[in-house]
């Protein structure tokens, strides 16, 4: 549908610097301060874009296959195609064969299109077409303002609509009940407010911005990968920093201080007591021995057989070598039936306040838990107060012999590789057999503390 007005207002400026409107059919004149976004130059003017245009026109939508047109059928232009400063001919429907087309709304290059209803984010969205389009005509939901060829360059008429300032006056007056679906009518897109600068300012306007467009988006896209860096500098700061701990890189070995090797003995006399009190199953008793072949590489030697392991670290001479399941067992708690809050993982990261079971499986304050299904397998928690283990959690024994913030953030050097590990479709489970493996440096017990005092000191200064 056509809509062709014909100027029946002017916007100047009072002596007294306020903004009128006078109707020239009833003489009325109106104050629009409160419309006026910004003050303009002098030598421009503020207009009803319906001013310097001679109208707008929309077309129709009829049931089309949801495909594109081909060779040389016709097809509708669906709302994509435009898209701020660019128009996209191939985004439309294939119009049914016998469908009878009119010459009133097809699109032809140098039109200036307007998208006029659909989702918040896409309505009052212009562009100027500026490809060749054959056999493509309006939506209803797509407009064409018919502009004077001599007195408005396209290219600065779009700049203008697209502007934050003059696109929030057109969206001002959409309808709509929800963000998902508004529209503005055709008077109201021609009712709005624009700056007017004389044609050959215009033109200079336009080839200013269109130089340097190119130039914006490219530091657009720079400033964004710059940012993107930036968020994840934090993180992989962190993991680099614990990629030197595990391998005995982060502080230096000190002589007087020993080697691991008293602690194997330690290590090992706690899980027999363990297991003599069915706290720990036998099978958690390993005979393994690791150790660094003359070829730099690592073997497991498990009684007679011998067999090379897969690890891209190294570790010091002075260092033990064991695998996770040496030192860390997965439990389930005790049973009990009494009432204890149940310790899911909304309670512990804060964001429940938790609810209250007569039974379950009783953990204790400062012991740990890991999370063992679900997408965060893998994530260990510090218990809180006593309660009972959420469903998907297990307890995370850890050998007394070892100090326990090293080992918390061995676990957590590996928490990515275990999250992509995890193994079930539907509720993916903590790939026990990969947590168990994982080989870990055992350095002197006082190493140890100076690796994680020191972890804690940097990650302090690292900002997040």
């Amino acid at each position: 549908m056509k809509q062709y007005v014909v100027t029946n207002n002017i916007v100047h400026l009072s002596s007294i610097s306020s903004y009128y409107e006078k109707f020239l059919a009833t003489g009325e004149v109106k104050c629009i301060d409160e419309e006026i976004p910004f003050e303009i130059p002098k030598g421009w003017e503020w207009c009803r874009l319906r001013d310097v245009i001679m109208g707008t026109n929309a077309g129709k939508s009829p049931n089309c296959e949801k495909r594109p047109k081909r060779g040389e059928e016709w097809g509708v232009l669906t709302t994509t195609a435009i898209q701020e400063n660019d128009f996209l001919p191939n985004e439309n429907k294939v119009l049914p064969p016998n469908y009878s087309v009119n010459s009133e709304h097809s699109v032809k290059y140098g039109d200036i299109l307007i998208t006029r209803a659909g989702p918040v984010n896409r309505t009052g969205i212009v562009c100027l077409v500026d490809k060749e389009c054959d056999n493509l005509i309006l939506s209803d939901k797509t407009v064409r303002i018919d502009y004077f060829r001599n007195y408005c360059n396209p290219t600065f008429i779009v700049l203008v609509l697209n502007s934050p300032a003059i696109h929030e006056l057109l969206m001002s007056v959409t309808v709509g009940m929800a963000a998902s679906q508004v529209n503005v009518s055709q008077g109201n897109i021609q009712n709005t407010l624009i700056p007017f600068p004389g044609i050959k300012e215009q033109n200079r306007i336009a080839v200013k911005i269109t130089n340097l467009l190119p130039i914006i988006e490219r530091y657009n896209s720079e400033q964004e990968q710059l940012e993107e860096l930036n968020a994840q500098l934090p993180s992989s700061l962190k993991k680099s920093l614990l990629q030197e701990a595990i391998q005995g890189k982060l502080v230096p070995q000190i002589e007087s201080e020993g080697t691991a090797g008293e602690l194997l003995s330690t290590i090992r006399k706690e899980k027999e007591n363990l297991v003599k009190q069915s706290k720990l199953k036998k099978s958690s008793l390993s005979d393994s021995f690791i150790f660094k072949g003359d070829d730099n590489k690592y073997y497991e030697q498990i009684g007679n057989t011998t067999s090379e392991l897969d690890t891209d670290y190294t570790f010091p001479e002075s260092w033990a070598i064991l695998k996770l399941r040496d030192i860390c067992q997965l439990t389930d708690g005790e049973k009990r039936e009494d009432k204890y809050i149940c310790l899911d993982a909304k309670f512990l990261r804060g964001k429940s306040s938790g609810e209250y079971l007569n039974k379950g499986k009783l953990v204790h304050k400062g012991d740990n838990i890991i999370l063992v299904d679900g997408e965060n397998s893998g994530e260990v928690f510090a218990v809180p107060c006593d309660g009972y283990m959420g469903s998907t959690f297990k307890q995370l024994w850890i050998n007394s012999a070892m100090y326990l913030p090293y080992v918390l953030n061995f676990i957590l050097f590996y928490k990515d590789l275990l999250r992509k590990s995890k193994r079930g479709a539907a509720i993916p489970h903590l790939n026990k057999e990969i947590f168990n493996s994982l080989l870990i440096g055992i350095p002197p017990y006082k190493e140890q503390i100076r690796i994680a005092n020191k972890i804690s000191e940097i990650n302090s200064r690292i900002k997040t």
